[in-house]
Parts: C-alpha cells; structure tokens; sequence
C-alpha cells in the first residue's frame, strides 16, 4: 500500500478523474446485485407455483436492463482509469527525461545507458500498472466484497455468511507472505533486465569493434549467460505468481462447500427456502473476483512498488550542476577570462586536471590549445560549458562569473563541436539545424559551404536529406567532423568551441576551413583545441598545457622562437608531413 502513498500526488492531480471511475465502480457492484435476487424470487415462484409469464418477463427484462447499464458504465470507467494510468506513465517518462537533461558528466559515468532505459521502460510500465488495474482491484474487490457480503448478511443469513468467510483469514496470511517474495524477487528481475538493456545497447553501439576484432562468438556467449540469468530470476518471480491463483481458488472452492453444506441443512431445517440458498450461492460466485482481485492487487502493488522505488532512487540523484536562485538570462559580450586555481574532476584522487590556469582572451580574439592527450585542453573547455563547476576559481565573460548566468543563458551563448562529432540518426539537415530548428534551407546550406562539406552533401543520392544512421555511422570521420562545425556555426554564437575537430581533414580543407572561420567570426571569440599545430598557427594567442597546466603562451611566431614545448611539436610535425609527403611521392 505504501506506493498508493507515493503516489499521491498524481492522485490528487488527477482527481477528478479517478473519483469519476471509483463512483462508476461502485454503481457497478451495487447494480451486479439485482440478477441473483430476480433468479431467487423467480425459483421461489416456480417452487410455490406462483410464476406467471408477466412475472417472468419482467425478471428477464430486469436482468438485460441491468446488463446493458452495467456494459456502458464498465466501458466509461475504464476509460477514465486506465486512461488516468497511462498519464502516469507519461508523466514519469517526462521527469525521468527531464531529469536526464540536468544530470552532469558525472551521473552518466555512474549510470548506464540500458539501465537507465529499463528505468524508463520496464519499471514505469509496472509503476504505471498499478496506477490502473491497481486503482481497479483494490477499488473493485473492496467494493463488491463489502456490497455482496453486507445483501448476504441483511437479506439471506448472517450465519450463513459466517460460515462462508471462515477460510479469508487464510487467504489474506498466504497473501502477505506472497506479496514480501514477491517484492524482492521482482527487484531482481528488473535489475537483471537493466543488465541485458545495456549490454544489447553496448553490443549494438560498438558492432563495428566487436566484429574487427571478431568477437562476436564471445559477446553471444555473454548475452546467452545474461539472457539466462533474466530467465532465471523471472522464472523466481512466475513461481510466486502461480501460487497467488491456485491458493486463492483452493479457499473459493472451500468457501462453495461450507456455504452449500451448512445452507443444504439450513434448507432442511426451515431455516432457509430453496431461492435463498440460489442467491446465497449466486452471491457467493460474485465473491469469487473480489478474492482473486485481493491476490491480483497484492501481486501488482509489489512489482510496482519495487519499480518505484528504483525510479524513486534514481530521481532523487541531485544534479551536480545548478543555477543559483538569483541567476541572469543573458550573457554579457567581452572578454572571457579563466583565473583557475585548481580543479579535480568529482571522486578523483590522483592530480588535478588543472592547476594555476590563468588566462585571458580579448573579444574577438582566437584562442589555441594545445599539448599531449591528457594534457587537460577538453577538461578547459567544459569548464566554460559548466559541465562541472571549479572548486577553486572562477571564469568570468564581460566580467560577470558563468555562476551567475542561468546554464541554458550561458549554453546559448557557446557554440560547440565536440570531440566525438556525435550525430543524431536523422537527415544531414536536421544535424545541422539541431541548435536552431526554424533554420531556413539557405542557411543550413551557407554553414555547410563555411565548414567545406556542402559539395560532399550534395554527392549524395539524397543531398542535404540522407539519414546519416546512428551516430552518424555512414559518414566518414571528415564528414562528421565538418557536419558538427557545420551544426556550430548556424548557432552564430558569441564563443565558438572546437575540441579537436579538424583532425580527420586534409590539410588543404582544413585550411579554407581556418580562413572561413577567421572571415565569418570578425569580432567574435574562438577557442580551438587540437593536437595539430597547423590549426591553431593563426590564432591571436596560443596555450601549451601540459598536466593541467600553461606552461607557454604566446602568438605561432612568438613560441617558436621560445625554443620550448611547442617548438619541438611543430618540428615534430614537420617532418611528419615531411615523411608522408615523400611516402606519396615514391
């Protein structure tokens, strides 16, 4: 009963609703009472051989009356309360989605994929169940049970009645102790599901690995293990589902013969007619889905209540990163400034990712980052985005702190292409046009002639329409990349970011790229991390990171002659394309 609890706030949402079907119900159980008293008084008047056809018909069209009324209410509470479970469910998926959207970096690294989409499927289903047939069973067998039960007493035999509820008693103690295992094994069960989510989500995701390294014999080795072990734990879970029928049927069946066996002698001794013992016995049928309710109620409510505390736990996940009550709606334009003393990514315990970053890039100005992989160029970079906060330091642009600024102000006013050029399985337009779905097809087609890829769209069969497949996985990784700068750039916004996003272009693209960019963002900031140095020789000043910290800073010419860090980069460099260029060539 304790998720009816939880749940009250949907309840109290949807009030109106459910009390429309709770009343619909009752007017139900109290019109399933009308048949069984016409069929006594009818075998009472065969027996005294009263019944005439006028008495006769009357009964029968009573009975189709009541048929024909207790149909439509049963189709309109349905309606009302299954419909109101199906909002539930809605309702649930939206928060739980919502909730996504705020959680940071962190949560994702914690949580996986398949069972955070088990959450959203499975258990808000079996939430969602509870919110109907729950609502119905609970509802419906209290109501009839305590409407049949009351017409038995008052209008037949109270003895009787007695004699017929003896066995309850049993049911409701075999119930209880149903309901506990039940609860436990069906937690189980949902995990082991969330297990194999996941692992079908990973297999899917990395096919490509799985086969080059032809591992797929080994992954369906895995997934069978998985596989039985979800068997394994639902068949745990079916075993205590079958006894719930078989129990509740064995004391329905010793009701029938308690209740027929004592009346047969009320019968005999005058203390009963014939048709009481009829209705009694009709009555006693009407109990039978209350009793089987009772265990189908106990059996919903425990998978529900288990699912919901799951979802429950994962909600209560407080985001890592949020606004502060006070926070602005717009972000000032000026010069963006990092005074970082420290930061530690959450639960590490070696370094820090970055230490003594002080920085300072003009309006306008282009910012390049480079230094070895791990050197901390994406962790400087998602900083400005607040995936995490800064323990120790600030960043501020035109002044005012990022904490200041409300995070969908801030994400607005930061164009960004990531590392991993992550593609939606959409068309190329609808890629291009995510950060601004009103973009006009001039548009989209202007950003992709910027980024270099508008000729490589239009070879295609489909152009600016093909669905480029999860992931982007038709795509080459220099079509990726230009399609995310592409994506970057129709946001025309304040600060543009790319995380190493020119490392699968040719040098030639990757330099009308660069004069692209420089022409398009006049008087608009650009930051630019990579590992090739050519990207970044351009920029009005450039960064060399090295365990999260500056260790040179300057213009291409002015770290050149540094003779330091980047200097043996850009020689290395060299003759690398040196190399490659005389491989070419012979």
């Amino acid at each position: 009963m304790r998720v009816f609890r939880d749940l009250m706030w949907f309840f109290r949402a949807h009030r109106n609703r459910y009390l429309g079907g709770i009343v619909l119900l009752i007017i139900v159980a109290l019109l399933s009472l009308i048949p069984p008293q016409i069929v006594g008084m009818i075998i009472n008047q065969i027996q005294s051989k009263t019944l005439t056809k006028t008495h006769l018909t009357e009964g029968v069209l009573a009975i189709l009356f009541t048929a024909l009324a207790t149909y439509g209410l049963r189709y309109w509470w349905r309606v009302l309360l299954y419909g109101g479970s199906i909002q539930l469910g809605t309702e649930l998926r939206t928060r739980l989605y919502h909730h996504f959207t705020l959680m940071s970096p962190q949560f994702y690294h914690q949580q996986r994929i398949g069972d955070l989409m088990a959450h959203a499927t499975n258990d808000v289903s079996a939430i969602q169940e509870t919110a109907g047939d729950g609502v119905l069973t609970l509802v419906d067998s209290i109501t009839t049970g305590v409407v049949v039960i009351g017409t038995m007493v008052i209008t037949i035999s109270w003895k009787l009645t007695i004699v017929s509820l003896l066995p309850l008693p049993l049911m409701a103690y075999a119930v209880s102790r149903f309901g506990k295992a039940l609860h436990k094994r069906f937690t189980l069960a949902q995990a082991a599901f969330s297990d194999i989510n996941d692992r079908v989500q990973e297999y899917i995701s990395g096919i490509r690995v799985v086969r080059s390294f032809g591992q797929e014999a080994w992954e369906r080795k895995n997934f069978v293990a998985l596989s039985q072990d979800v068997v394994a734990k639902n068949v745990a879970v079916a075993r205590i589902d079958s006894l719930f029928d078989p129990t509740i049927s064995v004391i329905i069946g010793l009701s029938y013969f308690l209740s027929i066996a004592v009346g047969a002698v009320f019968v005999v001794h005058h203390a009963m007619n014939l048709g009481q013992l009829t209705t009694f016995t009709l009555y006693l049928g009407q109990l039978i889905w209350p009793m089987l309710a009772f265990g189908f109620f106990f059996n919903i409510v425990e998978r529900g209540s288990a699912s919901y505390d799951r979802v429950s736990n994962l909600l209560s996940i407080a985001p890592a990163v949020e606004d502060r009550p006070d926070a602005l709606h717009s972000v000032p334009s000026g010069d963006l400034v990092y005074r970082v003393r420290e930061f530690r990514y959450p639960d590490a315990t070696d370094r820090a990712a970055l230490q003594d970053v002080n920085l300072t890039v003009h309006r306008g100005q282009t910012l390049g980052i480079v230094g070895r992989t791990g050197a901390g160029k994406t962790t400087l970079l998602r900083l400005l985005f607040r995936e995490f906060d800064i323990q120790q330091g600030d960043i501020t642009i035109g002044g005012i702190s990022i904490y200041a600024v409300a995070l969908k102000s801030l994400r607005a006013a930061l164009a960004y292409a990531p590392q991993d050029d992550f593609l939606f399985s959409a068309s190329i337009a609808q890629n291009i046009a995510f950060a601004r779905h009103d973009a006009s097809d001039e548009e989209i087609v202007a950003v992709a002639r910027l980024a270099q890829v508008d000729q490589d769209i239009k070879d295609f069969a489909d152009g600016y329409g093909t669905i480029v497949g999860e992931r982007g996985i038709t795509l080459s990784g220099g079509q990726k990349q230009r399609i995310s700068i592409a994506r970057a750039l129709l946001q025309d916004a304040e600060i543009l970011v790319l995380d190493d996003t020119l490392s699968a272009v040719d040098a030639r693209t990757e330099a009308a790229i660069l004069t692209a960019l420089k022409r398009n963002r006049q008087g608009r900031t650009t930051l630019i991390a990579t590992h090739r140095l050519s990207a970044v020789e351009h920029a009005d000043q450039i960064i060399v990171l090295e365990d999260g910290k500056i260790v040179e800073q300057g213009t291409h010419g002015e770290l050149l002659a540094q003779e330091g860090r980047y200097r043996d980069m850009y020689q290395r460099q060299q003759l690398e394309s040196l190399v490659e260029a005389g491989g070419i060539g012979s």
